[in-house]
Protein backbone atom coordinates (compact mmCIF):
# COMPACT_ATOMS: atom_id res chain seq x y z
CA UNK A 1 0.00 0.00 0.00
CA UNK A 2 1.60 3.25 -1.18
CA UNK A 3 0.60 6.89 -1.15
CA UNK A 4 0.02 8.18 -4.68
CA UNK A 5 -1.41 11.68 -4.11
CA UNK A 6 -1.66 14.29 -1.36
CA UNK A 7 -3.90 17.34 -1.34
CA UNK A 8 -4.56 20.12 1.15
CA UNK A 9 -7.22 22.84 1.25
CA UNK A 10 -7.22 26.05 3.23
CA UNK A 11 -3.59 25.77 4.27
CA UNK A 12 -2.88 28.84 6.43
CA UNK A 13 -6.37 29.86 5.36
CA UNK A 14 -5.01 30.65 1.88
CA UNK A 15 -3.57 27.81 -0.19
CA UNK A 16 -4.96 24.75 -1.95
CA UNK A 17 -2.32 22.29 -3.20
CA UNK A 18 -2.44 18.93 -5.01
CA UNK A 19 0.74 16.79 -5.06
CA UNK A 20 0.77 13.62 -7.18
CA UNK A 21 3.71 11.36 -6.29
CA UNK A 22 5.98 9.81 -8.93
CA UNK A 23 5.18 6.14 -8.41
CA UNK A 24 7.70 4.80 -10.92
CA UNK A 25 10.73 7.01 -10.25
CA UNK A 26 9.87 6.99 -6.51
CA UNK A 27 11.17 10.53 -5.98
CA UNK A 28 8.91 13.59 -5.88
CA UNK A 29 10.20 17.14 -5.37
CA UNK A 30 7.97 19.99 -4.24
CA UNK A 31 9.16 23.56 -4.70
CA UNK A 32 7.72 27.02 -4.45
CA UNK A 33 8.17 30.39 -2.72
CA UNK A 34 8.69 30.69 1.02
CA UNK A 35 5.45 30.59 2.97
CA UNK A 36 3.50 28.44 0.49
CA UNK A 37 3.48 25.43 2.83
CA UNK A 38 6.17 22.98 1.70
CA UNK A 39 7.35 22.16 5.21
CA UNK A 40 3.81 22.28 6.62
CA UNK A 41 2.64 19.59 4.18
CA UNK A 42 5.49 17.30 5.21
CA UNK A 43 4.71 17.89 8.88
CA UNK A 44 0.99 17.19 8.49
CA UNK A 45 1.70 13.91 6.69
CA UNK A 46 4.26 12.86 9.28
CA UNK A 47 2.09 13.79 12.25
CA UNK A 48 -0.89 11.95 10.82
CA UNK A 49 0.78 8.56 10.38
CA UNK A 50 2.99 8.83 13.48
CA UNK A 51 0.17 9.90 15.83
CA UNK A 52 1.70 13.30 16.62
CA UNK A 53 -1.73 14.85 16.62
CA UNK A 54 -0.75 18.11 18.31
CA UNK A 55 0.94 19.10 15.05
CA UNK A 56 -2.35 18.68 13.22
CA UNK A 57 -3.76 21.21 15.63
CA UNK A 58 -0.78 23.56 15.32
CA UNK A 59 -0.90 23.86 11.52
CA UNK A 60 -3.96 25.70 10.16
CA UNK A 61 -5.76 23.93 7.30
CA UNK A 62 -9.35 22.94 6.57
CA UNK A 63 -8.91 19.62 4.74
CA UNK A 64 -6.05 17.21 4.10
CA UNK A 65 -6.49 14.19 1.83
CA UNK A 66 -4.22 11.20 1.13
CA UNK A 67 -4.95 8.85 -1.78
CA UNK A 68 -3.48 5.36 -1.99
CA UNK A 69 -2.61 3.07 -4.89
CA UNK A 70 -5.44 0.65 -4.02
CA UNK A 71 -8.06 3.37 -4.71
CA UNK A 72 -8.71 3.97 -1.01
CA UNK A 73 -8.25 7.39 0.58
CA UNK A 74 -7.95 9.09 3.96
CA UNK A 75 -9.23 12.55 4.80
CA UNK A 76 -8.92 14.97 7.71
CA UNK A 77 -11.43 17.78 8.10
CA UNK A 78 -11.06 20.51 10.70
CA UNK A 79 -14.37 21.98 11.81
CA UNK A 80 -12.89 25.35 12.80
CA UNK A 81 -11.75 28.47 11.01
CA UNK A 82 -9.30 29.47 13.77
CA UNK A 83 -6.95 26.88 15.28
CA UNK A 84 -7.28 28.57 18.66
CA UNK A 85 -10.98 27.64 18.65
CA UNK A 86 -10.35 23.90 18.27
CA UNK A 87 -11.20 23.24 21.91
CA UNK A 88 -14.88 23.28 20.97
CA UNK A 89 -14.67 21.88 17.46
CA UNK A 90 -14.09 18.53 15.81
CA UNK A 91 -11.18 17.09 13.86
CA UNK A 92 -12.68 14.30 11.78
CA UNK A 93 -10.65 11.43 10.25
CA UNK A 94 -12.48 9.52 7.50
CA UNK A 95 -11.29 6.45 5.58
CA UNK A 96 -12.85 5.62 2.19
CA UNK A 97 -12.59 2.21 0.49
CA UNK A 98 -14.19 0.79 -2.62
CA UNK A 99 -17.32 -1.28 -1.96
CA UNK A 100 -17.33 -0.23 1.71
CA UNK A 101 -19.05 2.43 3.75
CA UNK A 102 -16.76 5.28 4.91
CA UNK A 103 -15.61 5.03 8.52
CA UNK A 104 -14.87 8.07 10.68
CA UNK A 105 -13.14 9.01 13.90
CA UNK A 106 -13.49 12.25 15.87
CA UNK A 107 -10.09 13.09 17.32
CA UNK A 108 -11.43 15.93 19.50
CA UNK A 109 -13.93 13.69 21.31
CA UNK A 110 -11.33 10.99 21.99
CA UNK A 111 -8.60 13.24 23.37
CA UNK A 112 -7.08 11.98 26.60
CA UNK A 113 -5.68 14.04 29.43
CA UNK A 114 -2.96 12.53 31.57
CA UNK A 115 -1.18 14.84 33.99
CA UNK A 116 1.40 12.20 34.86
CA UNK A 117 2.78 11.90 31.32
CA UNK A 118 1.87 15.00 29.31
CA UNK A 119 2.56 14.64 25.62
CA UNK A 120 3.28 18.35 25.40
CA UNK A 121 5.18 20.65 27.73
CA UNK A 122 5.90 24.33 27.26
CA UNK A 123 9.06 26.11 28.28
CA UNK A 124 10.06 29.59 27.22
CA UNK A 125 9.46 30.01 23.51
CA UNK A 126 9.36 26.37 22.41
CA UNK A 127 7.03 23.44 22.70
CA UNK A 128 8.57 20.10 23.65
CA UNK A 129 6.62 17.13 22.37
CA UNK A 130 7.74 13.51 22.47
CA UNK A 131 11.43 14.33 22.78
CA UNK A 132 11.18 16.92 20.00
CA UNK A 133 11.30 20.66 19.97
CA UNK A 134 8.89 22.32 17.55
CA UNK A 135 10.81 25.34 16.26
CA UNK A 136 7.98 27.81 15.99
CA UNK A 137 6.34 30.46 18.15
CA UNK A 138 2.71 30.53 19.30
CA UNK A 139 0.43 32.88 21.18
CA UNK A 140 -0.27 32.24 24.85
CA UNK A 141 -3.92 31.55 24.01
CA UNK A 142 -2.96 28.88 21.52
CA UNK A 143 -0.47 27.32 23.96
CA UNK A 144 -3.29 27.01 26.48
CA UNK A 145 -5.42 25.16 23.93
CA UNK A 146 -2.53 23.01 22.77
CA UNK A 147 -1.72 21.89 26.31
CA UNK A 148 -5.19 20.39 26.68
CA UNK A 149 -4.46 17.89 23.92
CA UNK A 150 -2.36 14.82 24.45
CA UNK A 151 -1.64 12.10 21.93
CA UNK A 152 -4.46 9.64 21.41
CA UNK A 153 -3.35 6.27 22.70
CA UNK A 154 -3.46 3.46 20.16
CA UNK A 155 -5.94 1.45 22.24
CA UNK A 156 -8.39 4.38 21.99
CA UNK A 157 -8.17 4.54 18.22
CA UNK A 158 -10.53 2.50 16.05
CA UNK A 159 -9.12 -0.69 14.60
CA UNK A 160 -9.31 0.59 11.03
CA UNK A 161 -7.15 3.60 11.87
CA UNK A 162 -4.57 1.54 13.71
CA UNK A 163 -4.39 -0.90 10.78
CA UNK A 164 -4.04 1.91 8.24
CA UNK A 165 -1.15 3.50 10.11
CA UNK A 166 0.57 0.13 10.47
CA UNK A 167 0.52 -0.26 6.65
CA UNK A 168 1.96 3.17 5.88
CA UNK A 169 5.45 3.96 7.14
CA UNK A 170 6.48 7.60 7.18
CA UNK A 171 9.75 9.15 8.35
CA UNK A 172 10.41 12.87 8.39
CA UNK A 173 13.99 14.09 8.06
CA UNK A 174 13.74 17.65 9.26
CA UNK A 175 15.78 20.66 8.22
CA UNK A 176 17.25 20.81 11.72
CA UNK A 177 19.25 17.58 11.59
CA UNK A 178 22.40 18.20 13.61
CA UNK A 179 20.95 18.09 17.12
CA UNK A 180 18.82 15.49 18.89
CA UNK A 181 16.51 16.44 21.73
CA UNK A 182 16.28 13.53 24.17
CA UNK A 183 14.70 13.28 27.58
CA UNK A 184 16.40 12.20 30.77
CA UNK A 185 14.52 11.23 33.92
CA UNK A 186 15.74 12.70 37.19
CA UNK A 187 15.77 10.11 39.98
CA UNK A 188 14.87 12.75 42.53
CA UNK A 189 11.87 14.34 40.88
CA UNK A 190 11.10 11.55 38.38
CA UNK A 191 10.58 14.31 35.84
CA UNK A 192 11.66 14.13 32.25
CA UNK A 193 14.02 16.93 31.27
CA UNK A 194 15.17 17.54 27.69
CA UNK A 195 18.85 17.56 26.72
CA UNK A 196 20.62 18.21 23.42
CA UNK A 197 22.94 15.67 21.78
CA UNK A 198 24.95 15.82 18.56
CA UNK A 199 23.14 13.73 15.96
CA UNK A 200 26.31 12.72 14.13
CA UNK A 201 27.84 11.37 17.38
CA UNK A 202 24.61 9.57 18.27
CA UNK A 203 24.49 7.91 14.85
CA UNK A 204 28.16 6.93 15.07
CA UNK A 205 27.47 5.12 18.33
CA UNK A 206 24.32 3.60 16.90
CA UNK A 207 26.13 2.19 13.86
CA UNK A 208 28.81 0.69 16.11
CA UNK A 209 26.07 -1.09 18.04
CA UNK A 210 24.45 -2.35 14.82
CA UNK A 211 27.79 -3.72 13.63
CA UNK A 212 28.44 -5.38 17.00
CA UNK A 213 25.00 -7.00 16.96
CA UNK A 214 25.60 -8.41 13.49
CA UNK A 215 29.01 -9.74 14.57
CA UNK A 216 27.40 -11.46 17.57
CA UNK A 217 24.78 -13.00 15.29
CA UNK A 218 27.57 -14.17 13.00
CA UNK A 219 29.35 -15.75 16.00
CA UNK A 220 26.22 -17.56 17.15
CA UNK A 221 25.62 -19.06 13.69
CA UNK A 222 29.29 -19.98 13.39
CA UNK A 223 29.26 -21.89 16.68
CA UNK A 224 26.11 -23.77 15.69
CA UNK A 225 27.48 -24.78 12.29
CA UNK A 226 30.95 -25.67 13.60
CA UNK A 227 29.51 -28.07 16.19
CA UNK A 228 27.73 -30.11 13.54
CA UNK A 229 30.33 -29.77 10.78
CA UNK A 230 32.00 -33.24 11.21
CA UNK A 231 28.66 -35.09 11.21
CA UNK A 232 27.44 -33.25 8.11
CA UNK A 233 30.69 -33.96 6.26
CA UNK A 234 30.33 -37.69 6.94
CA UNK A 235 26.69 -37.70 5.83
CA UNK A 236 27.27 -35.54 2.76
CA UNK A 237 26.69 -37.45 -0.46
CA UNK A 238 29.19 -36.84 -3.28
CA UNK A 239 27.87 -34.50 -5.94
CA UNK A 240 28.78 -35.44 -9.47
CA UNK A 241 27.48 -32.06 -10.69
CA UNK A 242 30.03 -30.02 -8.69
CA UNK A 243 33.24 -29.69 -10.68
CA UNK A 244 36.67 -28.81 -9.30
CA UNK A 245 36.52 -25.53 -11.21
CA UNK A 246 33.17 -24.60 -9.69
CA UNK A 247 34.42 -25.35 -6.21
CA UNK A 248 37.53 -23.22 -6.75
CA UNK A 249 35.30 -20.39 -7.99
CA UNK A 250 33.09 -20.65 -4.89
CA UNK A 251 36.10 -20.54 -2.58
CA UNK A 252 37.48 -17.50 -4.39
CA UNK A 253 34.11 -15.78 -4.12
CA UNK A 254 34.04 -16.40 -0.38
CA UNK A 255 37.51 -14.92 -0.01
CA UNK A 256 36.42 -11.86 -1.99
CA UNK A 257 33.36 -11.46 0.25
CA UNK A 258 35.50 -11.80 3.35
CA UNK A 259 37.89 -9.11 2.06
CA UNK A 260 34.92 -6.85 1.37
CA UNK A 261 33.62 -7.30 4.93
CA UNK A 262 37.06 -6.51 6.34
CA UNK A 263 37.16 -3.38 4.20
CA UNK A 264 33.92 -2.03 5.70
CA UNK A 265 34.87 -2.97 9.27
CA UNK A 266 32.49 -5.89 9.85
CA UNK A 267 35.22 -8.53 10.10
CA UNK A 268 38.71 -8.28 11.57
CA UNK A 269 41.72 -9.12 9.41
CA UNK A 270 42.69 -12.03 11.61
CA UNK A 271 39.13 -13.36 11.85
CA UNK A 272 38.44 -16.87 10.54
CA UNK A 273 41.84 -17.78 9.16
CA UNK A 274 40.35 -20.94 7.64
CA UNK A 275 39.12 -18.68 4.85
CA UNK A 276 42.71 -18.58 3.62
CA UNK A 277 42.49 -22.07 2.05
CA UNK A 278 44.10 -22.04 -1.36
CA UNK A 279 42.20 -24.55 -3.55
CA UNK A 280 44.85 -25.92 -5.86
CA UNK A 281 44.68 -29.71 -6.04
CA UNK A 282 41.19 -30.75 -4.96
CA UNK A 283 40.72 -34.52 -4.96
CA UNK A 284 37.55 -36.52 -4.39
CA UNK A 285 38.42 -37.12 -0.74
CA UNK A 286 38.39 -33.38 0.05
CA UNK A 287 35.59 -32.28 -2.29
CA UNK A 288 32.80 -33.33 0.10
CA UNK A 289 34.35 -31.54 3.06
CA UNK A 290 34.97 -28.39 1.03
CA UNK A 291 31.44 -28.32 -0.38
CA UNK A 292 30.01 -28.45 3.17
CA UNK A 293 32.51 -25.81 4.22
CA UNK A 294 31.41 -23.51 1.38
CA UNK A 295 27.74 -23.86 2.34
CA UNK A 296 28.55 -23.09 5.98
CA UNK A 297 30.59 -20.00 5.22
CA UNK A 298 27.93 -18.66 2.85
CA UNK A 299 25.38 -18.96 5.67
CA UNK A 300 27.74 -17.22 8.12
CA UNK A 301 28.54 -14.32 5.84
CA UNK A 302 24.94 -13.85 4.69
CA UNK A 303 24.31 -12.26 8.10
CA UNK A 304 26.29 -9.22 6.92
CA UNK A 305 24.80 -8.90 3.42
CA UNK A 306 22.33 -6.06 4.02
CA UNK A 307 24.38 -3.94 6.41
CA UNK A 308 27.53 -4.38 4.28
CA UNK A 309 25.75 -3.08 1.16
CA UNK A 310 24.50 -0.04 3.05
CA UNK A 311 27.88 0.73 4.60
CA UNK A 312 29.57 0.37 1.21
CA UNK A 313 27.18 2.83 -0.42
CA UNK A 314 27.45 5.29 2.48
CA UNK A 315 31.25 5.04 2.34
CA UNK A 316 31.35 5.58 -1.41
CA UNK A 317 29.08 8.63 -1.40
CA UNK A 318 30.63 10.27 1.66
CA UNK A 319 34.24 9.76 0.58
CA UNK A 320 33.42 11.22 -2.81
CA UNK A 321 32.19 14.33 -0.97
CA UNK A 322 34.91 14.45 1.69
CA UNK A 323 37.80 14.13 -0.74
CA UNK A 324 37.78 17.88 -1.41
CA UNK A 325 38.71 18.59 2.22
CA UNK A 326 41.26 15.75 2.46
CA UNK A 327 39.07 13.66 4.74
CA UNK A 328 37.77 10.13 4.47
CA UNK A 329 35.39 7.94 6.42
CA UNK A 330 35.73 4.31 7.43
CA UNK A 331 33.81 2.22 9.93
CA UNK A 332 34.55 0.01 12.91
CA UNK A 333 32.59 -2.11 15.39
CA UNK A 334 34.09 -0.14 18.26
CA UNK A 335 33.70 3.47 17.11
CA UNK A 336 31.16 3.48 14.30
CA UNK A 337 32.32 6.39 12.11
CA UNK A 338 36.11 6.55 11.81
CA UNK A 339 37.03 9.86 10.20
CA UNK A 340 40.58 10.73 9.24
CA UNK A 341 42.16 13.74 7.63
CA UNK A 342 45.35 13.53 5.58
CA UNK A 343 47.93 16.24 5.35
CA UNK A 344 49.73 14.24 2.66
CA UNK A 345 48.96 11.10 0.72
CA UNK A 346 50.86 8.94 3.18
CA UNK A 347 48.67 7.00 5.58
CA UNK A 348 51.19 7.54 8.38
CA UNK A 349 50.37 11.24 8.31
CA UNK A 350 46.63 10.76 8.85
CA UNK A 351 44.88 12.14 11.91
CA UNK A 352 41.67 10.79 13.44
CA UNK A 353 38.85 13.29 13.90
CA UNK A 354 35.74 13.22 16.04
CA UNK A 355 32.48 13.21 14.03
CA UNK A 356 31.66 16.59 15.60
CA UNK A 357 34.88 18.01 14.07
CA UNK A 358 33.23 17.83 10.66
CA UNK A 359 31.83 21.02 9.15
CA UNK A 360 28.10 21.65 9.38
CA UNK A 361 27.71 20.75 5.69
CA UNK A 362 29.63 17.49 6.15
CA UNK A 363 27.54 16.62 9.20
CA UNK A 364 24.29 17.42 7.35
CA UNK A 365 25.28 15.12 4.49
CA UNK A 366 26.40 12.27 6.74
CA UNK A 367 23.33 12.47 8.98
CA UNK A 368 20.91 12.65 6.04
CA UNK A 369 22.45 9.70 4.21
CA UNK A 370 22.69 7.64 7.39
CA UNK A 371 19.01 8.23 8.14
CA UNK A 372 18.01 7.15 4.63
CA UNK A 373 20.08 3.97 4.77
CA UNK A 374 19.81 2.88 8.40
CA UNK A 375 16.83 4.56 10.06
CA UNK A 376 14.08 3.84 7.55
CA UNK A 377 12.41 0.50 6.97
CA UNK A 378 11.77 -0.75 3.41
CA UNK A 379 8.64 0.46 1.59
CA UNK A 380 8.55 3.67 3.62
CA UNK A 381 7.81 7.15 2.37
CA UNK A 382 10.64 9.42 3.49
CA UNK A 383 9.95 13.14 3.81
CA UNK A 384 13.05 15.33 3.44
CA UNK A 385 12.89 19.01 4.26
CA UNK A 386 15.47 21.22 2.54
CA UNK A 387 18.23 18.69 1.73
CA UNK A 388 20.37 21.54 0.37
CA UNK A 389 21.04 23.06 3.81
CA UNK A 390 24.76 23.80 4.34
CA UNK A 391 25.70 21.97 1.12
CA UNK A 392 27.81 23.73 -1.49
CA UNK A 393 26.66 23.70 -5.09
CA UNK A 394 28.77 20.71 -6.13
CA UNK A 395 27.17 18.51 -3.49
CA UNK A 396 23.69 19.75 -4.38
CA UNK A 397 24.24 18.84 -8.03
CA UNK A 398 25.20 15.29 -7.07
CA UNK A 399 22.46 14.83 -4.44
CA UNK A 400 19.68 13.53 -6.68
CA UNK A 401 21.93 10.89 -8.27
CA UNK A 402 23.03 9.73 -4.81
CA UNK A 403 19.41 9.65 -3.68
CA UNK A 404 18.42 7.46 -6.63
CA UNK A 405 21.06 4.90 -5.64
CA UNK A 406 19.83 4.91 -2.06
CA UNK A 407 16.12 4.55 -2.91
CA UNK A 408 16.94 1.55 -5.08
CA UNK A 409 19.05 -0.17 -2.43
CA UNK A 410 16.84 0.68 0.56
CA UNK A 411 13.49 0.30 -1.29
CA UNK A 412 12.10 3.75 -0.43
CA UNK A 413 9.80 6.43 -1.79
CA UNK A 414 10.91 10.02 -1.23
CA UNK A 415 8.98 13.29 -1.05
CA UNK A 416 11.27 16.26 -0.54
CA UNK A 417 10.85 20.02 -0.31
CA UNK A 418 13.57 22.25 -1.71
CA UNK A 419 14.34 25.78 -2.85
CA UNK A 420 17.41 24.70 -4.80
CA UNK A 421 17.42 24.41 -8.61
CA UNK A 422 20.84 22.78 -8.23
CA UNK A 423 19.17 19.85 -6.43
CA UNK A 424 16.63 19.51 -9.24
CA UNK A 425 19.11 19.95 -12.13
CA UNK A 426 17.36 18.80 -15.32
CA UNK A 427 14.80 16.57 -13.53
CA UNK A 428 11.88 18.99 -13.56
CA UNK A 429 9.73 16.00 -14.50
CA UNK A 430 10.02 14.92 -10.86
CA UNK A 431 8.78 18.24 -9.49
CA UNK A 432 5.46 19.67 -8.33
CA UNK A 433 5.26 23.45 -7.99
CA UNK A 434 3.21 24.90 -5.15
CA UNK A 435 1.37 27.92 -6.55
CA UNK A 436 -0.46 30.84 -5.02
CA UNK A 437 -4.05 31.96 -5.48
CA UNK A 438 -5.11 32.33 -9.10
CA UNK A 439 -6.03 35.94 -9.88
Amino acid sequence: MRIQQISVSGLFGIFDHVIPLNMDERITIIHGPNGFGKTAILRILNSLFNSQYSELIAIPFSKFRVEFDDNSSFEIIKDADDVEELENHAIIFTFYQLDSEPVSFDLQQRKIRDDRQPAISYSGDVIVERERTLPRFFSEEFIAVLKTYTNVQSKEEPEWLDKLKSNIHIRLIESQRLLNLVTNTSSRSERETPSILSTVSAYSNELAKLMQDKFKEYGTISQSLDRTFPVRVVKQQPSADLTDEQLRHQLNELEATRSRLIEVGLLDKDEDTEFQIQPQDIDESTKNALSVYVEDVEKKLSVFAEIASKIELLRKIINNKFAYSYKQINFSKDKGFVITTRYSFQLSNSKTLSPTDLSSGEQHELVLLYELLFKVQPNSLVLIDEPELSLHVGWQIQFLKDLQEITKLADLDVLMATHSPDIIQDRWDLTVELKGIEK
